[in-house]
């Protein structure tokens, strides 16, 4: 078979526009699941009976078991042919979503949300190898890699937006049985569709690395169980902390002495003597602590300007339009073989005036169309970055290592991710409390404005009907809810004047290394299976 070929797993009476659909129809409830938690923390909390902590654990845990399992997973990949792959992972996933269906138990939601992430790796690694197999020219790869980081950047935002109605009028798992059916219509085409062939040749399951795959997932499940929980519980003050921080050290020093041992290394580290790899991992790790500042936007809307959940949605349909807008101009520069330098200041420059105007837009009042602009800046941006970062950071180690480098990449978002999560957390928790403090020690009853304030939404409580005595205890809850708006909006504030800086500094680092005016970024193996 000629070198341009395109493998036949496909029979020749499926077109070639039908096979692209159907795989991201494939790739695409995978997407969805991802965080889908988070489409309406409140209600999943409530359902489960935990805290919002709990629910963005459990999407860090569907990122661990995506991250752990990514490299393991390829062994299975050249193992099983692609029909039956698809047939044991998708029914596997079905059926974890048929369980977070009919459990409210958090203990064992937890656990499924990783196996969830350790199919989801299946479904992406087989389904873009298939597609990239298929593709000859080097603008169809590049294409496609730009639609699937499309759609999972897009992903927090469009699960918002079709799952408003649905949380709104059922309990929060219902979600997870309409995910369930919608992998049928996928998975019932591609099986018409594909023929009974490989795409490498059967390699047996024999010397599973699955020791360094449980390490790197204890870990990384570790890691993010300090980044999220570390603030709420003080840090190193609670033991539960500590034994974690030493856990990972423990783990990572028997995991490295291992790699070193190993003929075939679970991650190859000699991808890390790579300059250009190097400063793609950095700038990927600033861009997704950055691109994960929009959800204190998104709790503005709702706690601040008391948005309801259908609303956030439609709003957020501005941010889909950023991010759209993005990758393709991103894409279409990539395939023009632009330097990765007038990719990365463009979109942080959109970042910078994103977290700057939002800074002036916080406030107890506002217009909702001031903020249409803003959100799809900051979608803009981010679909600036995302792409032409990834494919940078890949291509900048010989194709060889290429599925190293990819694993390493998904790490370092998952780290991003977990420590955004934490520097929230952080502000939210210490700094609102901090201001909330400053507050009280200028407002006390004798205070003659705070008297007055007191007495004016008094009078108005009782033009309304309200007893005296209610009304006058009113006042003080409603002076109180005051004060915790206003900590909220400064610690917002405070929040993304650090972003800004952060990006700020980002663009410096860019602009003073002469050496990325000489880079482009390309794809160049047929078989890579991008992160």
């Amino acid at each position: 078979m000629d070198k341009g070929t395109p493998i036949p797993i496909f029979k020749s009476m499926a077109p070639e526009w039908l096979i692209k659909v159907v795989l991201f129809l494939l790739i695409l409830p995978g997407i969805v699941i991802f965080f889908l938690p988070m489409a309406n923390i409140s209600a999943a909390a409530g359902y489960y009976g935990s805290e919002p902590a709990d629910i963005q654990f459990a999407v860090a845990l569907f990122y661990a078991g995506y991250v752990g399992f990514y490299s393991l997973e390829r062994r299975f990949f050249a193992y099983l042919a692609a029909k039956e792959y698809y047939i044991i992972f998708t029914f596997l996933q079905v059926v974890t979503c048929i369980i977070c269906y009919l459990t409210n138990d958090l203990y064992i939601f937890l656990p499924v949300r990783f196996i969830q992430g350790m199919l989801f790796a299946c479904t992406v690694n087989l389904s873009l190898s298939l597609m990239f197999t298929r593709l000859v020219s080097e603008r169809a790869r590049e294409v496609s890699f730009s639609v699937f980081f499309g759609f999972l950047l897009c992903a927090v935002p469009f699960n918002n937006f079709v799952t408003a109605d649905m949380i709104d009028a059922y309990n929060f798992n219902i979600v997870y049985k309409a995910v369930a059916f919608t992998y049928v219509p996928g998975l019932l085409l591609l099986l018409l569709m594909m023929n009974s062939v490989r795409l490498k040749v059967k390699f047996p399951l024999y010397n599973l690395d699955w020791q360094s795959f449980t390490l790197y997932s204890t870990a990384l499940c570790l890691f993010a169980y300090i980044m999220i929980f570390g603030q709420e519980y003080y840090w190193l003050e609670d033991a539960r902390i500590r034994n974690s921080v030493i856990g990972i050290a423990v783990l990572l020093l028997i995991y490295i002495v291992r790699q070193h041992k190993m003929r075939r290394p679970y991650l190859d580290m000699g991808i890390f003597r790579f300059r250009n790899f190097r400063v793609g991992l950095l700038v990927l790790f600033i861009m997704y602590i950055c691109r994960f500042a929009s959800g204190i936007t998104n709790t503005f809307y709702t706690s601040v300007l008391k948005f309801d959940p259908m609303h956030l949605s439609y709003i957020n349909l501005l941010n889909i339009a950023g991010l759209v807008f993005g990758v393709i101009v991103a894409c279409w520069l990539i395939l023009k073989k632009r330097h990765i330098r007038t990719l990365w200041v463009p979109g942080f420059v959109l970042l910078l005036i994103f977290h700057v105007w939002m800074f002036f837009l916080f406030d107890i009042q506002a217009d909702e169309f001031n903020y249409f602009l803003p959100l799809f800046i900051q979608g803009a941006g981010v679909g600036f970055i995302m792409v032409p970062t990834i494919v940078y950071t890949i291509s900048a180690v010989p194709v060889a290592w290429g599925g190293s480098a990819s694993a390493v990449c998904l790490a370092i978002r998952f780290m991003g991710f977990c420590v955004s999560i934490a520097l929230i957390n952080y502000f939210e928790l210490f700094g609102k409390s901090r201001h909330y403090n400053a507050f009280q020690d200028h407002l006390t009853k004798v205070d003659p404005v705070v008297k007055q304030t007191l007495r004016m939404q008094a009078h108005h409580l009782e033009a309304k009907g309200m007893a005296a005595g209610k009304a006058m205890r009113a006042s003080d809850k409603l002076l109180i809810n005051s004060v915790n708006t206003q900590g909220h909006l400064r610690f917002a504030m405070d929040y993304y004047e650090l972003m800004s800086c952060l990006i700020i500094i980002t663009l410096l680092l860019i602009l003073l290394f002469p050496y990325l005016n000489r880079t482009a970024v390309y794809l160049r193996s047929r078989r890579l299976s991008p992160a």
